[in-house]
């Protein structure tokens, strides 16, 4: 028994010997932290900071959270492309017209002890750091709603411990001056609801046409949910998200005995129907992708470094994160810094392309539930001068529908078809040792694509393969070069969608499985025009802040992706499918151009894109939701838009030849290489030596076996903040008839 009591009192001296050793190490770390804290200067810093806080709070009044300055976008000659003001001074609502519904909404998701902290609540900040310990990454916020008011008004949102601390004190010192009532109402009309509106009162104009009283209770939670990731939740493009942050919001509002039971279930099987005014315009394709690029660039300013290649899927992510939360930050700026931007938009030439589609496509006249039309079509126009785009259409004109802000031009992704060929197979073959004239094989491959027309027509140039648009050959030479090889000078074009899984010769159809952009193939064929270099095909020329000092003036940056001589090649071939192949038929006259038609499996999206020594022009039509269209072909209406659009832009411009580059080849040797000039003065380049290419293209891949294969129903591929869909994985050209071995396109009329 003894023996018991001692061993019970050992091992409570064991335990306070254990504790104590804890206490010391926790007091020595203390104090190695106040001398780092004292000695490396952060006291004085600190201090500052405090300082800093203290005056701005004292120096404000009601009028501080209703300032706002307003940005305009200029397109190329100087005429206004948007106004972009975030509306809170118009729409401010005081503290006795807030809903009480809206006053519990924004209290139980944001900031459940709004009412019994100080500014700043420790107990959220450790629940917030024992979650993120737990869950081993970031899933609770720990900024109260004075922080978050804090932040957006005197404060950048630069992730730095010093913006931290300042915004800390900041907060403080506002629940010293201010009440609750007072920081909530300031909060609610300054808080970013998206898309512009600034404030509770904008953002029930913007998305209801209504006044914040007129409000439902569902309508309200809905509202309420955007402010925590207005891109994630932004009810035009990302409805599904918003509705689910809104019974997230009325779950909450019920736990905390805010609303009844009965209250709950009504405001959750409730439809929220988006009504914008009638006079809203801001959201038209200019106006979206000078938002983006602007956005971007401000992105840029930060120090961002965007990327399209990832080394895994948590890097992937990682990135994703930071970008869109960096991008909705930018964007916020955008609409109250009082920015000047200077764009190459060209407004004529925007009004000729939509123009144009709205013409061709005027008799499919079907739309879905919500007044959207059907068929759908997206351009993008790149001034081959500069690089950078005069034009960008993202689908058909509504004329009774307003705030619809889908812009297909840069944020859906397609499948290209053919299109892709030149970009993935050919100038890259060209680059490796193939020539215009080498020989080729059409033939058929067991268990591999077939062309259109059923057809092999054997032995014939890579040439004529480019022609006529013969996928037996695209497929077998990516089988020969790598489809990693092809794939590589996507990623250096900056294509955004490649996956892992687009590494296989089915590729060479378009068969990539999230697709691509108009803007994507504008960029590429730009680059083929450009000698083999791309530049970044956005629109910001220049961007000054409200003091009118230049914070961005754009230089163009070239990156070598094709060696000149691949891509004068690659050109070459291209003028011959306007003369002796698909699209025949849709030249400019005089005018030397050059492009590729594209059609997808089932006639489910038409691409056609081409180029002169002017500008690029790519052009997709189809259905949001991918299904068949009769009579769809690149040449038939893709084609159309291409050629009506590019005659009416090159109207009184001097025709003028394309830089051709000639491998001159004797007995399988490149000796030199001869690079004609538009003055018509040749130029000898050293010559390189290496055998030529003649060999066939092996066979024998199959695209239907073991995961190459795709052809099956549409997928829909998603895009932070943006609506995209994309056809299907196997793809076909033309379905044009064959008159002694040349395949023209059908053009529909």
């Amino acid at each position: 028994m003894a023996k018991k009591r001692k061993k019970k009192k050992k091992t409570r001296l064991q335990k306070t010997w254990r504790f104590l050793k804890i206490q010391l190490f926790l007091i020595a770390l203390v104090i190695g932290a106040l001398i780092y804290y004292y000695s490396g200067g952060y006291a004085a810093e600190v201090s500052q900071l405090h300082g800093e806080a203290v005056d701005l709070v004292a120096s404000s009044d009601e009028n501080t959270f209703r300032s706002t300055e307003t940005s305009i976008a200029y397109d190329v000659n100087g005429e206004t492309i948007t106004v972009m003001k975030g509306e809170k001074d118009v729409y401010y609502v005081e503290y006795e017209d807030l809903p009480v519904y809206l006053k519990d909404a924004i209290v139980s998701i944001e900031d459940k002890r709004f009412y019994s902290h100080h500014g700043v609540d420790y107990k959220g900040i450790a629940r917030a750091i024992w979650a993120m310990i737990r869950d081993r990454e970031v899933t609770q916020g720990a900024s109260t709603i004075t922080q978050q008011l804090a932040r957006n008004v005197f404060l950048t949102q630069d992730k730095t411990w010093e913006r931290k601390i300042e915004e800390i004190y900041i907060a403080v010192e506002l629940e010293k001056k201010y009440t609750k009532d007072e920081i909530l109402e300031f909060y609610l009309n300054n808080i970013y609801f998206g898309n512009g509106y600034y404030g509770i009162g904008a953002a029930a104009k913007g998305y209801f046409n209504c006044s914040v009283s007129d409000l439902s209770l569902s309508q309200i939670a809905f509202l309420c949910g955007i402010p925590n990731n207005p891109t994630t939740y932004d009810p035009l493009t990302n409805y599904e998200n918003a509705i689910s942050r809104r019974d997230r919001i009325l779950k909450n509002m019920l736990e905390d005995k805010k609303i009844s039971e009965s209250s709950y279930t009504a405001a959750t099987t409730e439809t929220i129907t988006l009504n914008p005014p009638a006079e809203q315009e801001k959201n038209d394709y200019l106006t979206t992708y000078t938002n983006y690029c602007a956005t971007r660039i401000l992105m840029q300013l930060e120090g961002f470094e965007f990327k399209n290649e990832f080394s895994s899927d948590e890097e992937k992510e990682t990135y994703e994160t930071s970008y869109e939360e960096l991008y909705n930050q930018c964007n916020q700026r955008l609409f109250t810094g009082g920015y000047r931007i200077y764009t190459s938009l060209d407004l004529n030439i925007q009004s000729t392309l939509q123009d144009t589609i709205d013409t061709t496509l005027s008799s499919f006249d079907e739309t879905g539930d919500d007044g959207i039309y059907e068929l759908q079509s997206a351009a993008v126009c790149i001034d081959n001068t500069t690089g950078m785009v005069k034009a960008i259409v993202g689908g058909r004109t509504q004329e009774n529908v307003v705030g619809y802000t889908l812009n297909r031009g840069y944020q859906s992704y397609r499948q290209p078809g053919s299109t892709i060929k030149p970009l993935l197979v050919y100038t890259p073959a060209l680059e490796l040792g193939y020539t215009p004239d080498t020989s080729v094989v059409d033939e058929e491959i067991p268990d591999g694509p077939s062309n259109a027309d059923g057809n092999y027509l054997g032995t014939m140039t890579l040439r004529r393969a480019v022609e006529l648009s013969r996928n037996t050959v695209a497929y077998s030479i990516l089988n020969e070069i790598g489809p990693s090889t092809g794939l590589e000078y996507l990623y250096k074009l900056g294509f955004t969608r490649i996956d892992a899984n687009d590494n296989r010769p089915i590729a060479a159809l378009g068969a990539l499985t999230n697709g691509a952009s108009p803007l994507e193939m504008a960029k590429g064929y730009a680059a083929l025009e450009n000698g083999g270099a791309s530049r970044d095909p956005n629109c910001i020329m220049q961007i000054t802040d409200s003091q009118g000092n230049v914070i961005y003036q754009h230089e163009q940056v070239e990156t070598v992706i094709y060696t000149a001589d691949a891509a004068r090649q690659m050109t070459d071939i291209l003028e011959g499918v306007f003369t002796e192949g698909t699209a025949k038929g849709l030249g400019l006259g005089d005018m030397p151009c050059a492009g590729k038609t594209g059609t997808t499996n089932e006639s489910k999206d038409g691409w056609f894109v081409g180029y002169t020594p002017y500008y690029t022009t790519s052009v997709w039509v189809g259905y949001d939701d991918p299904r068949t269209l009769t009579g769809l072909t690149g040449a038939s209406y893709p084609g159309q838009i291409w050629h009506s659009f590019m005659a009416t832009i090159h109207d009184g411009l001097q025709p003028i030849s394309f830089t051709d580059a000639i491998t001159v080849m004797n007995n399988g040797n490149a000796w030199n290489t001869i690079v004609s000039t538009p003055d018509e003065q040749t130029v000898e380049e050293s010559g390189a030596t290496g055998a030529e290419n003649t060999s066939n293209a092996p066979t024998g891949e199959g695209n239907t076996t073991e995961g190459q294969t795709p052809a099956g129903d549409a997928e829909n591929a998603g895009n932070a903040g943006n609506a995209t869909h994309v056809g299907d994985a196997t793809t076909e050209e033309h379905n044009g008839d064959i008159d002694n071995g040349i395949a023209e396109g059908t053009v529909v009329p």
